[in-house]
């Protein structure tokens, strides 16, 4: 693969869709016959699905299948020497304190970027000098576009401001997080990949992309090990790396592990480099534990997947990159260039925007996520991610105050049965794994 990545030039589908669609009631207004119209858009629907069939069934490059490889042995044997385990035993008031700054430090990026999501720079900046907030932020928004609108159908857009902040509002990376340690609740940390499906099907009522596909799948019955294959072309998006940080969380310190669970994790939605972006970041959580520098555990992060995969060329290459990038127009033009016409969900331009964030902010929390969320893209979860990094890092008495304490001890999730989470009983219960894991 070489890089910028130059992808085919991709026709605007959506405008001949939309024209298509448009002409087609035109002439129906006009008095067009009925039947003929329908007879153009029924071969028009067939054309798109046979030309989706022929795009599946495109072969694929063999030497970087082998590279990529999709089970865990495989993945193993392909990774770089690491250190595998950094903590022997299990100290719980250094875990608690930098475990509180990693689950403070996602549920901030998060909720901070929620409302921005996918926006441009140029309209978040535009939007914060309309409202008179700095840019990049240094606190929750003061304003949000359609403050009465409900996310996920829980949480109004007004509760993810300043003024409105009432506990951690309800966003998925935020409810993947809890699941996780659900899953671990329910199944052990030995739990399978089928425990996992078992899991969704329980707790999640709706998913989005390659989980939506593969919720679905397992719904209609199709295996947990063909669940994340099965019409699912956002395999390698940005889905699995939003769920790492409990592995992390749960296995402070043994960055293997923490990958081990990622990988179980990762593979009933995920495939290739959407697998290794879960892991990747599992990883580095755990190793950010103790280390004294976020790049230190971004550099472990890598030691757990394969070392020929794609998002590990982009990772060496923000990591280079980063040292000289000082903001986040920066990062986002370097991204762009380098990416190409990738989609903005994609794990691995994404993973590169977060590993900025971390390099441009340093041990300053507040320039992390804002800087992070300013990049644009998938900001909510890019800052989530940096935010929990920077957060175990830092530990929770180097966050300033005002990111967490209207959290006031609760947070808001859409999971069946879960609506609201008590942080401190959260704590508590991540560090009841932890100490499992650790000391069996």
């Amino acid at each position: 693969m070489k890089y910028p990545l130059n992808y085919p030039d991709f026709p605007d589908l959506k405008l001949l869709q939309e024209q298509l669609l448009e002409y087609a009631r035109l002439k129906y207004e006009m008095g067009a016959d009925r039947e003929k119209l329908q007879g153009v858009l029924d071969r028009a629907a067939h054309a798109i699905r046979s030309l989706i069939d022929e795009a599946k069934g495109l072969d694929i490059d063999p030497v970087l299948a082998r590279q990529e490889p999709d089970s865990l042995d495989a993945i193993r044997s392909l990774r770089p020497d690491g250190p595998r385990r950094l903590w022997k035993d299990f100290n719980k008031d250094k875990y608690i304190e930098r475990l509180m700054g990693a689950f403070v430090g996602r549920m901030a990026g998060c909720t901070l970027g929620a409302p921005v999501e996918f926006r441009s720079v140029e309209a978040m900046a535009d939007w914060a000098g309309y409202i008179g907030d700095p840019f990049p932020p240094v606190d929750y928004w003061s304003r949000v576009k359609n403050p009465n609108e409900k996310r996920y159908g829980v949480s109004a857009c007004f509760r993810y401001t300043r003024e409105g902040l009432d506990g951690v509002p309800v966003d998925d990376d935020v409810t993947y997080t809890l699941l996780g340690l659900l899953i671990a609740e329910d199944f052990g940390p030995d739990f399978t990949t089928e425990d996992v499906g078992k899991a969704w099907v329980k707790y999640l009522p709706y998913a989005c992309t390659a989980e939506d596909v593969a919720l679905r799948n397992l719904k209609a019955g199709i295996p947990w090990d063909k669940a994340g294959e099965v019409d699912n072309p956002y395999c390698q998006w940005i889905g699995a790396d939003i769920r790492s940080d409990p592995w992390g969380y749960m296995a402070p310190g043994y960055p293997e592990k923490a990958a081990e669970m990622a990988y179980r994790d990762a593979y009933i939605s995920h495939r290739r480099n959407g697998i290794y972006g879960e892991m990747f970041f599992s990883a580095a959580i755990a190793a950010a534990f103790e280390a004294d520098d976020a790049v230190d555990a971004l550099k472990t992060g890598l030691t757990e997947i394969p070392r020929d995969c794609l998002l590990a060329k982009d990772i060496r290459w923000a990591l280079e990159a980063g040292r000289g990038i000082r903001n986040h127009k920066e990062a986002r033009k370097a991204v762009e260039e380098r990416f190409g016409a990738m989609s903005g969900v994609h794990t691995n331009l994404n993973a590169c925007l977060t590993i900025f964030g971390l390099m441009i902010g340093g041990d300053d929390f507040t320039r992390v996520i804002g800087e992070t969320v300013a990049m644009g893209y998938d900001n909510d979860c890019t800052a989530a991610t940096a935010g929990s990094i920077a957060g175990a890092v830092l530990g929770i008495s180097r966050i300033p105050g005002h990111w967490y304490e209207s959290f006031n001890n609760k947070v808001m999730t859409y999971m069946n049965g879960h609506p609201e989470f008590k942080i401190d009983d959260v704590l508590e219960r991540f560090a009841c794994q932890a100490e499992n894991i650790l000391t069996r």
